[in-house]
Formats: structure tokens, sequence, C-alpha cells
């Protein structure tokens, strides 16, 4: 069993950054791709960023130059970098890991709620 524990999440004012974490309880090379998805209330989970093993990140097109993903293998953690935060970006964000085998998991989300 993959554990995925998020954290970083909270309240914050329109335009200010929040950075969140995601921690694997497994060696990040052993993944095949990480990812942060968010749902929002009433809405279908979205994806926001992924980032392969041995490729380069993609954004969707609602985050790409605000946020930015990255990872520290040696800390087996991914992280989201979110800046210019919009009323629009409120929702739970979830960390997302695809292995090699297909197989999926997910963390238990974090809220972001972005709001004056």
């Amino acid at each position: 069993q993959v554990e995925l524990v998020e954290s970083g999440g909270g309240l914050v004012q329109p335009g200010t950054s929040l950075r969140l974490s995601c921690e694997a309880s497994v060696k990040l090379i052993d993944i095949a791709a990480m990812g942060w998805y968010r749902q929002a209330p009433g809405k279908q989970r979205e994806v926001v960023a992924t980032l392969p093993l041995i490729s380069t990140p993609a954004y969707a097109e609602a985050v790409k130059g605000r946020f930015t993903i990255s990872r520290d293998m040696a800390k087996n953690t991914v992280y989201l970098q979110m800046n210019g935060l919009k009323p629009e970006d409120t929702a739970v964000y979830y960390c997302h890991a695809r292995f090699g085998s297909g197989r999926i998991y997910w963390g238990q989300g974090t809220q972001v709620t972005v709001s004056s």
C-alpha cells in the first residue's frame, strides 16, 4: 500500500501564494508519474499539473504561468507552488501517483480557499 500525505493548504487572499507538499511512502523513482488534481464544490475532479519521472511537467491551461510542480527525490516529496492565486482556484487539492503497472493512488486532499 502506498500512502500520499498532502499538506500546505489554507485560507489565503487573492494574489498571494501557497505551496502544497505531497510526501510519498515509497521512493519517487519507483513512481511513473506524480500529479496534482483539484475538485471544487459541485464540479468534477480535474488535473492541475503532472510530473512524469522521465519527462517534462504539464499544466492545465487555467494554471499555466502561475503554478509550478516540482519534486525532491531525497525527500520523496512533490510540491505545487501556487502563485497569483484566484478565487476560482478554491478547491480540495489531491496528490496523485501512477505506477508503471497502471495502478494509481490518491492522497486524502488538502483544502485551498482563496477569498478576500
